[in-house]
């Protein structure tokens, strides 16, 4: 009789940092609070997504956290789902932030349709350096679930930070490797040019058909 052999899949930074310290996704939500109060602009990522989707788009955040830029683009006239691993973030999206669907998964095991949640999105958001905080081991997975659940014609926006262990060419081998095209990188939010110096990633991607 052949034994069984079960996969498991790596568990992210986020999953650790939280199993060691339970009130940290506490303290994380409080900490964006108290920035929003104090006036800072927590919506930039969104805006630019709003600005490159066409109208009443449907639109995953993926890695969404506690919902911020849910509720923006939701406000906005989109279908937004958001989904994340931690349930703490997910319970203060669905109190702070109603209206989008929420969903708590690990991305490396991302199967929305099994939740009976369509997928074919137009745009995959991926902000708030998500990718840094992937095990080393999932991230082609979880790129390749991003490129499953994009629409034929949809884009996947990812943006991240150097110096999170994830170097970005990395990255853009890894995405090749998932199937996605790197259609245009950029440095910032607001769109300036990636160059051999930047230390931050927007990758604008789409599927490689």
């Amino acid at each position: 009789m052949r034994g069984i052999i079960e996969t498991v899949t790596e568990p992210s930074k986020w999953a650790r940092i939280i199993a060691a310290d339970p009130d940290h996704s506490r303290r994380y939500i409080e900490r964006f609070k108290m920035m929003e109060a104090q006036g800072h602009d927590l919506h930039g990522e969104a805006r630019t997504v709003d600005a490159m989707a066409g109208r009443g788009a449907r639109i995953l955040d993926a890695g969404c956290g506690p919902g911020r830029h849910c509720g923006y683009l939701h406000e906005r006239g989109h279908v937004v789902v958001g989904v994340d691993l931690d349930p703490t973030l997910i319970a203060a999206a669905e109190e702070d932030y109603p209206g989008p669907t929420y969903v708590v998964s690990d991305l490396a095991e991302l199967d929305l349709p099994a939740r009976g949640v369509e997928a074919n999105f137009d745009v995959i958001l991926s902000a708030g350096n998500v990718m840094g905080f992937l095990a080393p081991t999932t991230r082609v997975d979880v790129l390749r679930r991003f490129r499953d659940h994009l629409a034929p014609e949809g884009r996947a926006i990812i943006g991240f930070g150097a110096g999170r262990g994830y170097e970005f060419s990395e990255f853009f081998a890894d995405a090749a490797s998932a199937g996605l095209r790197v259609e245009l990188p950029l440095s910032t939010w607001d769109l300036k040019p990636f160059t051999a110096d930047s230390t931050f990633l927007v990758a604008i991607c789409s599927r490689e058909d």
